[in-house]
């Protein structure tokens, strides 16, 4: 995000470094299971990354390190030069599903971080400015049982972002959503990230969402997990940021990034792609 301006110059935080990060899971049997190694990553202040590689590389582990709900086994995640060691209202996440809380009602689900933190009074009016960036006026009072997937979706990203994060984590936010909404949803998140200027790290199994989205594609091994190739998106953007989806460039692109994930000739398909 934007933290200020110098001159004609702006200076935006939220900037990521990932040190030599790997991650160990031991089971109750003392197993040990090593789903990330060795893994470097740097995340420019503002950008759109994606992250992309085979169901169950090390995605989402990595993600959760990022939001703090889970600390390396070694190395270090940095946020603007500063050590990450838990959770924290400058990085908000949203998953799959959209976890809000069915006992609230959509106004006061985008508050609850708020209220919770004892600063609502003085941000109220910004839950409602929230409301309108999703497209959720007129919804206030609704229950998330009364919403559409995509419109539930929209109201986690308004909580997400009420909290001013200087990064936004999204783990396969769309994954759930059929593929006209998350076509939709794609440009929603594309018009918050530039409107806000937020730092995004997205996990997704969708090639096309990723090329459509991203500044840059991180591409990773199979677990354990490190970042085989970075791919920067040289592809202009239209006027809704995205990407026009049956272009020569984006079609060789896809291309590139399938056989990386060596995708062709594969017969479990399924695992690299959806």
């Amino acid at each position: 995000m934007v933290a200020a301006e110098l001159g004609n110059q702006e200076i935006r935080t939220g900037a990521i470094s990932a040190r030599n990060i790997s991650k160990v899971f031991i089971n109750g049997d003392g197993e040990r299971t090593v789903a990330l190694s060795k893994l470097n990553a740097e995340i420019r202040a503002g950008e759109f990354v994606c992250l992309i590689g085979p169901s169950g590389c090390g995605k989402s582990t990595f993600l959760r390190l990022v939001a703090g709900l889970s600390q390396p086994t070694e190395g270090e995640i940095l946020l603007d030069e500063q050590l990450i060691t838990g959770a924290g209202y400058e990085r908000g996440l949203v998953f799959q599903d959209p976890t809000l809380f069915p006992w609230l009602n959509i106004h006061d689900n985008i508050a609850y971080g708020l209220k919770i933190r004892h600063i609502y009074q003085e941000h109220k009016k910004e839950v409602n400015e929230f409301i309108r960036l999703v497209g959720l006026q007129g919804f206030e009072k609704s229950f998330p049982h009364q919403l559409s997937g995509g419109m539930a979706q929209r109201a986690s990203l308004a909580r997400a972002l009420v909290n001013n994060p200087k990064v936004l984590l999204l783990d396969e936010p769309l994954g759930a959503l059929d593929a006209f909404t998350r076509m939709n949803m794609q440009d929603e998140i594309l018009r918050i990230w530039k409107e806000r200027g937020t730092t995004m790290l997205m996990v997704t199994h969708d090639v096309d969402e990723a090329i459509y989205l991203s500044d840059r594609i991180f591409v990773m091994t199979p677990r354990p997990a490190k970042i085989e190739e970075i791919i920067e998106v040289d592809i202009g953007r239209g006027e809704n940021y995205g990407r026009q989806r049956d272009s020569t460039d984006f079609l060789k692109l896809r291309s590139k990034i399938l056989q990386i994930l060596d995708f062709t000739g594969k017969a479990h398909i399924p695992e690299y792609y959806l």
